[in-house]
């Protein structure tokens, strides 16, 4: 269990006197000089009376932050009212604590909380890692995190305690860190730097707008995906809410623009799996510049856009296709010469892509040099909860073989030739089995979609490649799509450790 249940900021506040303002840009107190890194954000905010110093005019920016200190100036920088609060419950905090009011206050917004013994520390000196989770709460920052692979810190691991926040803070350039590759969560932090950070916290802030689960009389916004069509014109963000004993916070999705442009956005109530059997809402998310200032506005759809169909085939064959015809499954002829694509799915794979621009399932024939065809089977369902089709697609093939005696992986042994063998009853409803006569060759012919082994039950030491495996039979694969068949044969292999 972590000990510390929720993070919290390290802001400065002295438990002192605010000495009388100054000039904004001039230097509030004797030990804040000019040349240092936190001089203008320690001024700025002395002089808004966020942050005060000491009686002998000094603010002493080296100190350490305590977690009261950092409560008191967290709930005057963001406007919190501090007068009507509920006790937070924690046991080292009584309402006689100077701190208490500014404490209950954040708690309330579960800006912060306390340790799993049910203590808050309010004396103890607040840390970097703890800080950066109550900048981002406390502003209410973006909660996309980065990639992994984008993440400089060698001491700030995925998914760990304030990982997250950290990467989020590190993104927006609120801070760096103590060194290139560290970030040292558990550092203690300064006045000097705490006032720093959260000036930048409180400039960082981009614009967004944000969707609230009640907005659409939802409890929850338990999925969502902002990338299907033009992705980078925006990122979207998910903020889950908290059981209490009031009932649940409320989920959210935060948007924030991040280009000129129109994207799409899906989001529902339910499980990501089953997309279609809960409430969902779609969107046009339409993103624009003006005179500095980011809009966002969004248009509601009900719309499915087309969707490219992977029709996947060798390098070669890329190279040799001429022109696609797409008819129905029932054979209705719909265009000749479909508009077509080389396209990648996966780093290897090589296909010929067409639009789908409706659901059903179709035949594309690819018509190559020479007068050679390959037909596919395509299947479009609609779904209705995002802006694509699901698409799956099947390349037809009616008969396939296979040579023990020249496999690529593994080969019986070299003049082996393989004895009797059992074919399953009721099998050849889903495919013909027959071996070439005098050989290891055995052929399929497809019929319907199905699967089965044939065994071959007197022989067992037949793999050449590795002495601890062993051919047990053949494998009969028939998928079928529509009135598109395809049927694998393969080795059907066992290890037998000794």
């Amino acid at each position: 269990m972590k000990k510390l249940l929720t993070a919290f900021f390290a802001l400065v506040l002295a438990f002192s006197f605010l000495l009388p303002g100054t000039a904004a840009g001039e230097s509030k107190f004797s030990d804040v000089p000019p040349t240092k890194h936190f001089a203008e954000a320690v001024n700025e905010l002395a002089e808004r009376n966020v942050i005060g110093g000491y009686p002998d005019g000094t603010f002493k920016p080296g100190n350490p932050i305590t977690r009261g200190q950092a409560a008191a100036i967290i709930a005057k920088l963001i406007g919190l009212d501090t007068e009507k609060v509920k006790d937070p419950g924690f046991k080292d905090v009584t309402s006689a604590n100077g701190y208490y009011k500014a404490i209950a206050a954040l708690a309330e917004k579960e800006i912060i909380g306390g340790y799993a013994d049910g203590s808050y520390g309010p004396n103890e000196p607040i840390k970097r890692g703890q800080m950066a989770s109550i900048l981002v709460k406390a502003f209410d920052l973006p909660r996309y995190d980065i990639p992994e692979h984008e993440n400089p810190f060698k001491d700030v691991k995925q998914y760990v305690s304030h990982s997250p926040n950290i990467l989020i803070i590190y993104r927006l350039g609120i801070t760096t860190g103590t060194s290139s590759t560290t970030f040292s969560p558990n550092a203690s932090i300064t006045r000097g730097q705490a006032a720093k950070l959260m000036k930048a916290a409180e400039e960082a802030k981009p614009q967004m707008k944000t969707l609230q689960a009640s907005d659409f009389g939802w409890k929850k916004i338990e999925w969502f995906k902002d990338n299907e069509k033009n992705p980078g014109v925006f990122k979207a963000a998910l903020v889950t809410g908290r059981n209490t004993p009031a009932g649940y916070t409320g989920d959210r999705l935060q948007l924030v623009p991040l280009k000129e442009g129109t994207g799409t956005l899906s989001f529902g109530e339910g499980s990501v799996y089953l997309p279609d059997e809960v409430k969902h809402k779609k969107y046009y998310v339409h993103v624009k510049k003006t005179n500095g200032e980011w809009e966002l506005t969004l248009e509601e759809t009900d719309e499915l856009l087309p969707t490219a169909a992977a029709l996947g085939m060798t390098l070669e064959q890329t190279q040799q296709a001429e022109r696609v015809s797409l008819s129905t499954m029932e054979g209705e002829k719909l265009t000749d010469s479909a508009v077509f694509k080389h396209c990648k799915r996966g780093l290897y794979d090589e296909n010929i892509c067409i639009d789908i621009e409706k659901p059903g399932q179709y035949i594309a024939t690819v018509y190559y040099k020479g007068g050679k065809e390959i037909r596919y089977g395509i299947e479009a369902k609609q779904e209705t909860a995002h802006f694509y089709y699901y698409i799956q697609t099947l390349q037809e093939r009616t008969t396939h073989s296979v040579d023990l005696s020249n496999n690529k992986s593994y080969s019986v042994k070299p003049g082996y030739k393989i004895g009797t063998f059992t074919i399953p009853k009721d099998s050849e409803q889903i495919a013909g089995v027959t071996r070439e006569k005098g050989t290891n060759i055995f052929h399929a012919e497809a019929k319907k979609a199905g699967m089965f082994e044939v065994i071959f039950p007197d022989d067992r030491v037949l793999a050449y490649a590795d002495s601890a495996v062993y051919f047990e039979g053949v494998r009969v694969n028939v998928q079928q799509l529509g009135t598109i068949l395809s049927v694998t044969v393969e080795p059907y292999l066992h290890d037998y450790w000794m």
